[in-house]
């Protein structure tokens, strides 16, 4: 259906509507008067019930799941109280022109309270449902419009690689080149020879073994020095030291010996100092 056929519908309905309203209205015009309703009062009486009636059927064409069916329950009431009401005004010609003894619907007295206690909870009933329906329509529209605000933040926020991943093109093969003969690379610059690197004695827990006889040319030029040589230039060289200051690593530099010396040294000396006199 196109949308002037729709719009044709919708049409249709609302003039339908109004023309039942339009029956409908002197009846529950007239059964308000026999309550006690003033002029005003009414006057307006059928839009409580009737309109509420249209307000359902809206809601029960907004509505989904259990508020839908809330909103059908209250368009049942309603058109049922709305038929009680119009059958009632059809059996008494005394409420037709609003000509009625105040407070009588009906000879019989239950049936006179019943049908007052109807006609009167149809306003307050109005108030309570008209409002629960407006709040759920309100609340069903603004889900729906979270709903679809999720969804598009969703779907912009999704990369490429999220919405479908192409078919990658087959690799075409490259041709195979005839094999070339290698380049011959002429070194034509001297290689700089590498600066000699002064190697740093460290202190190891035991003297390294030698892996076999000096070249004359890398022995160092200076004379061996005797044990008690050594001894002595350690004890000239730490005759002002403290004893926390006898180590090994300092002795070695002092005397210019190995560590494992230095280490013979510092125990010697060290023995020494434990062996003088403490003078007063």
């Amino acid at each position: 259906m196109n949308r002037f056929g729709k719009s044709l519908l919708v049409f249709a309905l609302v003039v339908v509507v109004a023309m039942a309203f339009r029956v409908s209205w002197n009846a529950l015009r007239d059964v308000a008067r026999a309550t006690g309703a003033d002029g005003t009062a009414a006057l307006l009486y059928p839009f409580v019930v009737d309109g509420l009636m249209a307000l359902a059927l809206v809601a029960t064409l907004v509505l989904t799941d259990e508020a839908r069916r809330f909103a059908l329950r209250v368009l049942a009431a309603y058109t049922l109280a709305s038929l009680v009401l119009n059958y009632v005004h059809g059996l008494v010609p005394e409420l037709h022109g609003g000509v009625a003894d105040w407070g009588r619907l009906a000879d019989w007295d239950p049936a006179n309270w019943a049908l007052v206690l109807l006609a009167t909870s149809l306003p307050v009933g109005s108030i309570y449902f008209g409002s629960d329906l407006v709040a759920k329509v309100l609340h069903h529209r603004l889900a729906d419009y979270t709903n679809a605000e999720k969804t598009t933040e969703t779907a912009t926020n999704r990369s490429t690689c999220d919405l479908g991943e192409s078919t990658p093109a087959q690799a075409v093969p490259a041709p195979v080149r005839a094999a070339l003969p290698a380049p011959v690379v002429v070194d034509l610059v001297k290689p700089v020879e590498p600066l000699p690197v002064r190697a740093v004695a460290a202190e190891s827990p035991r003297p390294r073994a030698a892996t076999g006889r000096v070249p004359d040319a890398a022995r160092t030029p200076r004379p061996v020095r005797t044990a008690d040589e050594l001894l002595d230039e350690a004890r000239s060289a730490t005759a002002d030291w403290p004893a926390e200051d006898l180590t090994a690593e300092g002795i070695r530099k002092a005397v210019r010996t190995s560590a494992a010396k230095a280490r013979v040294l510092r125990e010697t000396l060290r023995a020494e100092r434990m062996a003088e006199p403490v003078t007063a």
